[in-house]
């Protein structure tokens, strides 16, 4: 392996910087990584638990206008519920505002790009309006604590986190020999939950089960749900009665219980097909869309080894000589293109996490939007796409040039250096990457400001 700084800062990272001297070593990296994490102290995001109040309170409301529709007591409702949901709206552009700024205050960035892969990994979307602002305090809760520890360990915090079970339907899934489904008619089981982790986060298509697992699994995980009011638990009424088989293996007995269902996913998580899928994930989102087959070999080798350690996979990715390889063929998706370009031309943080609403959308959650990734509303469970096809289409580069031409402008009041010109902008995003044309570019612009807007909008920018 010959480890390169500024690979490591672009690939593994959150990019160059003006501000911070890339990593020197692998020790370098990994120290960030599992050291204290300063970051979320800085940046604070709320936790999906401190948001319940405020949520029960908009249910009160809601119900409390329905009530007392044509009345005075209805307007006051109304306005109380208005002014609660503009109080979420502010507290979610915060959030992301502060996923921003860890980006660009990142010294390294490998713990900030870790993050959006099992974020990504375990998709979650909020499907109605209490839901709709939860995903970044599902992120702080149940991924950003468990990415260095044992992959079943981010699989259960994930799997089973309210807003998981939100949605994928999960309150709804009760068992068909269970109390209530005797109790009540026109209930059943929902295999959503039980069809996604298979399918999805551990064993992946092809991974060996069946259309019986499945089903077996979600008669385990029936009983398992999520109220506002009472948090998540395991209700034994709803659960399904007896022993499921899943995967050559029993689980339950006489009665369902939560225990049973970290024991399925811990078994899950040691499956030889969940290492194969993980780590043939982890080398497509970090390295290449078509990774060296002994890179993903030696990746779930160390998952095997080491009982799903993943600082043990890290390791074995970054140890590997195919990571370091001097051609840079992936896509920086959206989010790490805008990230990457504050980062480059060094905005200050403060500002960013000062933003309103309006200016946070215009500058930010709009762009990314046309570009194609909009702020956590991915289209489906499995999450954003990773090859360069995907994000470089005709309307995906419009839009990344479009912004590309109109940040450095807009934030120009708030570069650390207001003199930086185009060319240095250029060697800071770049390093050894900056070529003669994107040189003769940032050189030739009719303004600072084009030339700058150019250089970030260049192929050699936005490919890691």
């Amino acid at each position: 392996m010959a480890f390169d700084p500024e690979i490591a800062a672009i690939r593994f990272g959150t990019g160059l910087s003006p501000r911070f001297v890339p990593p020197h070593s692998l020790d370098a990296v990994f120290a960030e990584l599992t050291g204290p994490d300063v970051l979320a102290k800085q940046f604070p995001i709320a936790s999906f638990e401190s948001q319940r109040a405020m949520i029960l309170d908009l249910k009160r409301l809601s119900k409390l206008k329905k009530k007392n529709r044509g009345t005075e007591l209805e307007k006051e409702a109304q306005a109380q519920f208005s002014k609660r949901r503009k109080s979420m709206a502010r507290a979610n552009t915060h959030w992301f505002n502060a996923s921003l700024a860890r980006y660009i205050a990142s010294p390294h960035g490998f713990r900030e790009r870790l993050v959006r892969f099992w974020a990504d990994h375990f998709t979650v979307v909020g499907n109605d309006r209490y839901y709709r602002h939860l995903v970044t305090p599902f992120v702080e809760d149940a991924i950003r604590p468990n990415i260095n520890g044992r992959f079943s360990d981010l699989l259960i915090a994930s799997s089973l986190h309210p807003l998981m079970l939100h949605y994928l339907d999960q309150n709804q899934s009760i068992g068909p020999n269970s109390y209530v489904s005797r109790k009540r008619k026109n209930v059943g089981l929902n295999e959503n939950l039980a069809r996604e982790i298979l399918e999805l986060h551990t064993l992946g298509v092809g991974g060996g089960y069946s259309q019986k697992d499945v089903r077996q699994f979600a008669e385990l995980l029936a009983g398992t749900g999520f109220t506002f009011a009472d948090g998540m638990k395991f209700a034994p009424q709803r659960a399904e009665p007896g022993t499921e088989e899943i995967l050559g293996k029993t689980y339950s007995g006489p009665r369902a219980s939560l225990k049973s269902i970290h024991h399925a996913l811990e078994d899950f998580a040691r499956r030889p097909e969940t290492a194969s899928h993980l780590a043939q994930k982890m080398a497509v989102h970090f390295v290449s869309d078509t990774p060296d087959p002994a890179l993903v070999g030696d990746i779930r080798d160390a998952y095997l080894a080491s009982d799903g350690e993943l600082l043990a996979c890290y390791q074995a990715m970054l140890s590997h000589p195919a990571a370091w390889g001097k051609k840079f063929t992936k896509a920086m998706q959206p989010f790490d293109f805008v990230a990457t370009s504050l980062r480059a031309l060094d905005v200050d943080v403060k500002v960013i996490t000062r933003l309103n609403n309006r200016l946070t959308n215009l500058s930010f959650q709009s762009p990314l939007s046309l570009m194609g990734q909009p702020w956590e509303r991915p289209n489906g469970p499995d999450g954003w796409p990773e090859n360069a096809e995907q994000w470089f289409t005709p309307q995906g580069l419009a839009a990344r040039i479009q912004w590309a031409m109109m940040v450095p402008q807009a934030f120009a009041g708030s570069l650390a250096n207001s003199e930086i010109t185009p060319l240095q902008v250029a060697q800071n995003a770049l390093g050894d990457r900056l070529t003669p044309t994107v040189q003769f570019v940032a050189n030739s612009a009719e303004t600072k400001w084009e030339g700058i807007g150019l250089v970030l909008a260049s192929p050699d920018f936005q490919r890691r």
